[in-house]
């Protein structure tokens, strides 16, 4: 198979992935994953690899070939695996289960390099841009940075007592976090690198986005500056678009018939693909906040999405 110049993919929990073609719309791969629901998908930078989180492995499929088999499986965890991402140069894959650790694995080795013990189930990781900090968000509300030189928690807030964090996003540059929480709240943060790599928390707002859960926050990537956004993905079935400058409400993505779970902007900012407990998945304009595609073929709630429409990191 040739690489595919846009991989999006989505996993529902009819215990399947499927890839489509982001244009047409058009479901051209299905993977069937019989063991567990897949709760994330990430691609990999250099787009040969999805990882798929599951319960409780990850494993990893060659998005260039058809076979239906794992390349890869990671099995160290024993609970669901709420998140995982990749180093930006793809050496180091990044996880976080509800078995309360937080992983760190080597893609040119077998096991789990490190670990880190949150004591509570952790729902979301998000890499700092430096590549040497993981923050993470757990059930009973902490927020903890892990110093990867360090090998250790460098620092750790709770913005509310007893609230489950549910998503964490870090802006391309590092400049700003985000925080969204079971109760429609996101906490914004500017981040402060201090003397040493440790990044310190500095309060900037709070803003009370959606009535009922947040399933996903993200902010807008670099390619999308000057502007800077923040989607908020919700149980209220919609997709806001905050602007930050002022963080006003930009737009109200809505469509979906259900739960929002999830989201992923295009790598200019232009377009946003979210999953839905609807069983489908759309493809929306930031420009107008239209609704351009549905993609349809899962069976029950799609519950994650995947994209990667960019050129391959030369570096990072």
């Amino acid at each position: 198979m040739s690489q595919p110049s846009v991989v999006l993919a989505t996993a529902s929990y009819d215990h399947t992935i499927r890839f489509w073609e982001a244009k047409s719309g058009r479901c051209y791969r299905t993977i069937q994953y019989p063991e567990s629901q897949v709760n994330r998908l990430e691609i990999t930078p250099d787009k040969r690899y999805l990882a798929a989180a599951g319960n409780p492995h990850i494993r990893l499929f060659d998005i260039n070939s058809n076979s239906p088999q794992p390349v890869m499986s990671y099995d160290s965890h024993t609970n669901n695996v709420m998140a995982v991402g990749f180093q930006c140069d793809g050496n180091w894959m990044y996880s976080g289960s509800e078995d309360g650790t937080v992983k760190i694995w080597d893609l040119r080795a077998p096991g789990c390099q490190r670990e880190y013990e949150s004591r509570a189930a952790v729902n979301t990781v998000v890499l700092h841009p430096n590549q040497t900090e993981l923050i993470s968000g757990d059930q009973n509300g902490n927020i903890r940075v892990w110093d990867l030189t360090a090998n250790s928690c460098s620092c750790e807030l709770v913005p509310e007592v007893d609230t489950a964090v549910r998503s964490l996003t870090v802006m391309w540059d590092g400049s700003l976090v985000v925080a969204a929480n079971n109760r429609g709240t996101c906490y914004v943060w500017r981040l402060l690198q201090g003397t040493q790599t440790m990044t310190n928390f500095e309060p900037l707002h709070k803003l009370q986005a959606h009535d009922g859960y947040i399933l996903k926050c993200l902010l807008s990537p670099e390619l999308c500056e000057p502007n800077r956004y923040l989607a908020t993905a919700s149980a209220d079935h919609t997709v806001k678009i905050w602007n930050l400058d002022g963080f006003t409400l930009e737009k109200t993505l809505v469509g979906h018939q259900r739960w929002v779970w999830d989201c992923v902007f295009s790598v200019d900012g232009a377009f946003l693909i979210t999953a839905s407990s609807d069983s489908t998945a759309r493809l929306w304009s930031m420009s107008n906040g239209e609704e351009i595609k549905v993609y349809r073929g899962h069976q029950k709630a799609t519950v994650c999405c995947a994209l990667h429409d960019g050129t391959e990191p030369s570096s990072c």
